[in-house]
C-alpha cells in the first residue's frame, strides 16, 4: 500500500481495540465520482465498515470505522488497488481506535464539493497555499506583516482561537468569499495565514485567495488539532478549546477532553459560563437560541418525555443517548489520563 500522510505514528505500538477509525480527505480530480460510489459502498458494506464518505469531482472526505483488518483493506482499496488508482496518493489520513462502534450505518454520498464554497476558481488540486508545520506556526503568526484569519464558523471561533486572529463571523463556509471581498485586499495584505480544525477548509480557502491575486498565502498543516497535539501548552498561542464534530464537543491542549457541551435545542456549543447564564435551561434553551420559540418547544417536549420516563423508572431514547455519551466521555478521559501517566513513567 502506498504510504499516506498520517496524524498517527505507525511506528508506535497500536492499542488493542475492536474498532479502528479512519478520517481521510484529499483534493483530487475525480470526474468519475458517480461511477466510484457503488464499488466503494459495496466494498465497505461487505466488510462491515460504517461511517460516511463524501465523493465529489474535487476529491474525497469522511470518517469511517471497522475492524482493523477491514480498515487496512479499505486503505489499500483507496490508495493502491481500487478504482481510484493513485489519485488519492498523499491523502491526509488520521487513524484512531474505539471500544464501541462510532457509527450506525455506512453512507457514501455524492456532492458537488467535499467542502462547500461554491467557487469553481478555488481548486486545491491545481494550486494551494504554503503548508506550515505546527512547530513553525508561532514564528509565522507573530510577524507584524502577516494577517491571521480563522476560516471556521462563528460558533467554532467562540470556543477558542489563536491570539490576534481575525474572526470572519460566518455562519457557513460559503460566506467566506464575501468576507474576503469586504475585508481583505491583495494589494495591502501581502501575507495571509489561515487555519481551521483539521486542515481541509484551509486548503480550499488558500486556493481561493491565490485565485483572487493574493501573493503569499499560508495555512496550518493538520489544523488546530495537530497544533494542540504537537505544540506544548506552555508555548501555545491558541486560547480556549477547539470545537470538534463528535461526542467530545471540544478538546484542549494535548487533545484532552474539553469542557464544552451542546445545547439540545439549537446544537450550539456551550462553555461553562454559558451554562451559568440566566437564559440557559438544561435540555430546553441557551443564550444562543433564547429567541427561537420553535426550537424551545421541541426541546421542552423532548425533556418532558425524558422526565416522564424517569418517573416511570423507564429509560428514554434521548436519556440513553445522553448517558451513553457521558459514559464515553468519562472513558475517554480515563484512558487519556492513563496514557499521560504511562508516558510520564517512560
Amino acid at each position: 500500500m502506498t504510504a499516506q500522510r498520517s496524524m498517527s505514528d505507525p511506528t508506535l505500538p497500536q492499542p488493542h481495540h475492536p474498532y479502528k477509525v479512519m478520517a481521510v480527505y484529499k483534493f483530487a480530480d475525480l470526474p468519475d465520482a458517480e461511477t466510484l460510489k457503488t464499488p466503494l459502498a459495496q466494498f465497505c458494506c461487505n466488510r462491515g465498515i460504517k461511517g460516511t464518505l463524501i465523493l465529489a469531482p474535487e476529491g474525497i472526505n469522511g470518517t469511517v470505522s471497522g475492524t482493523p483488518e477491514a480498515i487496512d483493506a479499505l486503505a489499500d482499496f483507496l490508495f493502491a488497488s481500487g478504482p481510484f488508482g493513485t489519485r488519492l496518493t498523499g491523502a491526509e489520513v488520521k487513524y484512531s481506535f474505539a471500544d464501541t462502534a462510532p457509527f450506525l450505518r455506512m453512507k457514501v454520498r455524492l456532492k458537488p464539493e467535499i467542502v462547500t464554497l461554491r467557487a469553481p476558481e478555488a481548486n486545491p488540486s491545481q494550486q494551494v497555499g504554503t503548508y506550515v508545520e505546527p512547530e513553525n506556526w508561532n514564528a509565522l503568526i507573530e510577524r507584524n506583516d502577516v494577517v491571521l484569519v480563522d476560516t471556521r464558523n462563528d460558533y467554532e471561533v467562540g470556543l477558542g482561537t489563536f491570539q490576534r486572529a481575525l474572526d470572519p463571523k460566518t455562519e457557513s463556509f460559503v460566506e467566506f468569499k464575501d468576507y474576503v471581498a469586504k475585508n481583505l485586499d491583495p494589494a495591502r495584505d501581502r501575507r495571509v495565514a489561515m487555519f481551521c480544525t483539521g486542515g481541509i477548509r484551509c486548503e480550499k480557502a488558500s486556493s481561493y485567495l491565490l485565485s483572487q491575486g493574493f501573493e503569499e498565502v499560508f495555512h496550518l498543516k493538520g489544523g488546530i488539532l495537530k497544533y494542540l497535539e504537537t505544540v506544548p501548552e506552555a508555548e501555545s498561542r491558541f486560547a480556549g478549546e477547539c470545537f470538534v464534530f463528535d461526542e467530545r464537543v471540544s478538546v484542549g491542549h494535548g487533545l484532552e477532553l474539553g469542557t464544552a457541551t451542546l445545547c439540545r435545542a439549537c446544537r450550539h456549543p456551550l462553555t461553562p459560563d454559558d451554562r451559568q447564564h440566566a437564559d440557559y435551561h438544561e435540555g430546553i434553551s441557551c443564550p444562543h437560541c433564547v429567541g427561537d420559540a420553535a426550537k424551545h418547544a421541541a426541546a421542552a417536549e423532548r425533556q418532558h418525555q425524558m422526565d416522564l420516563a424517569k418517573k416511570r423508572g423507564a429509560s428514554h431514547l434521548g436519556d440513553d443517548a445522553m448517558t451513553d455519551a457521558a459514559e464515553r466521555r468519562q472513558a475517554k478521559k480515563a484512558r487519556a489520563e492513563q496514557s499521560r501517566l504511562a508516558n510520564k513513567l517512560d
